[in-house]
């Protein structure tokens, strides 16, 4: 069963193990490389349309504003140089055509050289202000990416046993300050998983990303039971709330599932505070959604205390537990459905947590086209099954620009 799921439903494996879902990857790389050449050739295309629309046309009509726009065109996406260039090859275009029709002193071609050469000039004071904003723009990008790294550290290859890999992806090529997060602990009550998402993007964000894990971290070493910890969290929040003069300051609320593998023991216990249900993937294929046995509501919700409850399922050696944010399951393509994890996984075998990640983000970035609209946090933690090799983990912060077609 489980090899005729390998090569039939369960897709075709690539050289580095990962499963590949479609075939639209190839289009939508074809497709950005079009769009790449068409915009290199525009300035050349422009300039040859003037020639000839130039020679083509009576006297009365001129190519001037096709010679103007070549050099305006090429300013924000081209280097310097090449901007230079441009210009210039716009410049002696319209004196070599004034020259060779012989009308190079009249006041009228004089003019049309003159708006080519500003329109040139113009080009050059545009493209130093792209390029200035552009290194602005890649600093900050440093600057924050370097943030999320400190907030959401790499999780160890392998922790209390059992194999772990998650992945942050940003929206935004630009951006990578969100309210996503993720942390793994190995406590003396068995491994502790958190996933949780912030309303809100933003330094604010982050700040309340630090809250929780930091709060996280404690609690998760501290407290007997599942339960316990999300009580710790919940007043974390309200401790952060009051010194910030109310909870709105702290984006309002945070879902969050928070995890618990103990040790010896192939169980696994969740509690859910209002965030997207987890899925754990058995090692034939089969799938299982985690739906809370009684729903609750999100932390920092100020709306009354009531009890956790954890709910616990058999997890045995080989199953993978898979835990997002609503960036991945509230992802829309360009009819609006949303993309649903559970039945693109269902019947889908994977060597590790890792190989696991890598299929998602690849498949949610073709159900999307590319154009996700929320972060993505993503955690899989596997228990190995017997002989199975250690495999490396790695922690992605990729925008929606950087290798959409890898």
């Amino acid at each position: 069963m489980a090899d005729e799921r390998r090569s039939g439903t369960a897709g075709s494996f690539d050289a580095v193990g990962r499963v590949v879902f479609g075939s639209r990857e190839g289009q939508l790389t074809s497709d950005g490389r079009r769009t790449g050449r068409f915009v290199r050739l525009l300035p050349a295309l422009l300039i040859l349309g003037g020639l000839v629309f130039d020679s083509l046309a009576p006297p009365n009509f001129t190519a001037v504003p096709l010679f103007v726009a070549a050099p305006l065109v090429a300013a924000p996406f081209f280097s310097k140089s090449r901007t230079v260039r441009t210009g210039i090859a716009a410049v002696l275009s319209v004196i070599a055509m004034r020259l060779s029709d012989g009308t190079s002193t009249q006041v009228v071609p004089v003019i049309e050289m003159i708006t080519v050469l500003t329109g040139s000039v113009l080009a050059l004071v545009i493209n130093g202000v792209v390029r200035r904003g552009n290194e602005q723009l890649a600093s900050a990008r440093v600057i924050a990416e370097t943030a999320m790294r400190a907030v959401l550290p790499t999780p160890a290859e392998r922790i209390g046993g059992l194999q772990v890999a998650a992945r942050y992806e940003a929206a935004q090529a630009d951006e990578f300050v969100g309210g996503d997060l993720f942390a793994v602990a190995d406590t003396p009550y068995g491994v502790r998983v958190v996933v949780g998402d912030v309303r809100g993007k933003g330094l604010d964000a982050v700040e309340a990303v630090a809250v929780i894990i930091g709060a996280f971290r404690e609690a998760a070493e501290q407290e007997r039971s599942l339960e316990g910890v999300a009580q710790r969290l919940e007043r974390a929040l309200a401790r952060e709330g009051t010194r910030r003069y109310g909870l709105d300051a702290m984006e309002g609320f945070i879902t969050a599932v928070l995890a618990e593998i103990p040790p010896g023991s192939a169980s696994l216990r969740l509690v859910n505070r209002g965030h997207p249900e987890p899925i754990l993937l058995h090692a034939d294929g089969a799938l299982e959604v985690l739906a809370p046995s009684v729903p609750a509501m999100p932390l920092g919700m100020d709306l009354g205390v009531w009890p956790d409850r954890s709910d616990e399922w058999a997890m045995p050696p080989g199953a993978t537990l898979l835990a997002f944010t609503d960036g991945l399951s509230e992802a829309r393509d360009p009819n609006g459905v949303f993309y649903d994890p559970a039945a693109r996984l269902r019947g889908r075998i994977f060597p590790g947590p890792e190989e696991l990640l890598s299929a998602l983000t690849d498949d949610v970035r073709l159900h999307t086209g590319g154009r996700t609209t929320d972060d993505m946090a993503l955690i899989a933690v596997g228990r190995p099954a017997e002989g199975q090799p250690v495999r490396r983990t790695t922690v992605k912060i990729v925008g929606r620009g950087d290798g959409a077609g890898r």
